[in-house]
């Protein structure tokens, strides 16, 4: 009696263990056999309530990973079993019953989590959803972090994923790596969704349970793995680790924004920084240039000693738009125009950007650096007023609020 506790709580944490670090691949092995995103997490749950009954009988099994996986296909039969109430899936299931005989508890069980990171990232899916259901399958966050993460309620982030996988089912997404001809453009949407999980978390400063820098790190690291050598993946990487390389230095002691050109190099972390340009610089080689190895590179010129490489990155930013032809990158390229002391040109530009992106705040803050770089302080303290209204973050404010106090000196 005395030695029942101590068992439970082992049991548990052994549980606990496979479904915080083999969820991903338990899932993706799961969808690719059953074919239903539900069905899979369904399976996986009954399974994991299964196993606190059966390991603290018979003992933690050596492979637990694939006995949670034989269990967890087992249980999406006997649901399939439960709901099929016509025809329609008789042949499937005695398919998917063929198969059940060839899978053993002790087997290894295959990677597929790069099929379902593209299904989560399928552009049938919009921008939002893809990255609540990565999050979801191949994170394992669940609904109530996500939730917080993007500032919805638990019950509305949960509507998204069950309409998320829904979609997939009813439209018939298949649970594949897209072939040749569709590579290109179903990889940029993976790596879209990845960075802004990333981004996510650098901007709103992982204010939340989970930190999504890192998990948009660790699924980036995850897609090089599964898919090694391929250049805008390692652009991707390189990206998030020359951005996050500078994470201590971006915010100053009183709490404002610190410039990439301002930041004291000290504080970058040099591992991050020096991975990060041995990865850009491997990408490079490969000459198949894409817009992630160009961000990357753009990145790395803004981390350039003594002050930031303005002349390449003005280089880089013509490159980039042959790629992303955007009014973002039209922003961005604009204010390097300005740092190269071309700031009439700059202004131009900005200008024919208002109606597009007169709404997006980071408009309003360029077009407030550039007029103070013109000598026009009264239309820059209109423009820096508004940028300030519309910051995203406390940081980002006092830093506005600071330049528009010293906009005469």
């Amino acid at each position: 009696m005395n030695n029942a506790a101590p068992k439970a709580i082992a049991v548990n944490k052994a549980v606990n263990d496979v479904i915080r670090n083999d969820r991903g691949r338990l899932m993706a092995g799961l969808v690719s056999r059953l074919g239903d995103f539900q069905l899979a997490e369904d399976a996986l749950q009954d399974a994991a309530i299964s196993a606190l009954k059966h390991w603290g009988r018979s003992g933690i099994p050596d492979n637990p990973t694939a006995w949670l996986m034989k269990a967890s296909f087992n249980k999406g039969i006997d649901r399939i079993r439960k709901s099929n109430r016509e025809g329609q899936k008789a042949k499937d299931l005695s398919l998917i019953i063929e198969d059940k005989e060839t899978m053993h508890a002790s087997e290894e069980i295959p990677d597929e989590r790069l099929r379902l990171i593209f299904t989560c990232c399928h552009p049938a899916l919009e921008e939002k959803s893809r990255i609540a259901l990565t999050l979801r399958t191949v994170c394992n966050l669940n609904t109530r972090e996500i939730s917080d993460a993007f500032l919805d309620t638990e019950t509305t982030m949960g509507q998204r994923l069950s309409r998320s996988k829904a979609k997939i089912k009813s439209k018939g997404i298949g649970f594949a790596v897209p072939g040749p001809e569709q590579w290109a453009e179903r990889l940029n949407t993976v790596l879209s969704t990845l960075y802004l999980i990333f981004t996510t978390g650098y901007v709103f400063g992982d204010t939340g349970s989970r930190n999504l820098c890192l998990e948009g790190m660790f699924l980036m690291r995850l897609l090089d793995r599964l898919q090694p050598e391929d250049a805008e993946v390692e652009g991707a990487l390189a990206l998030m680790l020359l951005t996050q390389s500078r994470n201590t230095a971006r915010v100053s002691t009183s709490g404002a924004t610190v410039p990439d050109s301002e930041q004291d190099h000290a504080l970058w972390d040099a591992e991050l920084l020096q991975e990060g340009q041995e990865l850009l610089a491997r990408a490079v080689q490969r000459r198949t240039p894409g817009p992630f190895q160009i961000k990357a590179a753009i990145a790395d010129c803004h981390m350039e000693a003594p002050e930031p490489d303005w002349a390449q990155m003005l280089l880089l930013y013509q490159s980039l738009w042959r790629f992303e032809p955007t009014p973002v990158v039209a922003l961005n390229w604009a204010v390097v125009l300005a740092e190269t002391g071309q700031a009439d040109l700059a202004m131009q530009k900005l200008t024919e950007l208002k109606d597009v992106l007169g709404e997006f705040q980071p408009w309003h803050a360029a077009s407030a650096s550039v007029l103070r770089k013109l000598n026009q302080p009264e239309q820059a303290a209109q423009a820096y007023a508004e940028a300030i209204d519309r910051a995203p973050t406390e940081a980002d404010r006092l830093f506005l609020q600071h330049k528009m106090k010293h906009l005469r000196t």
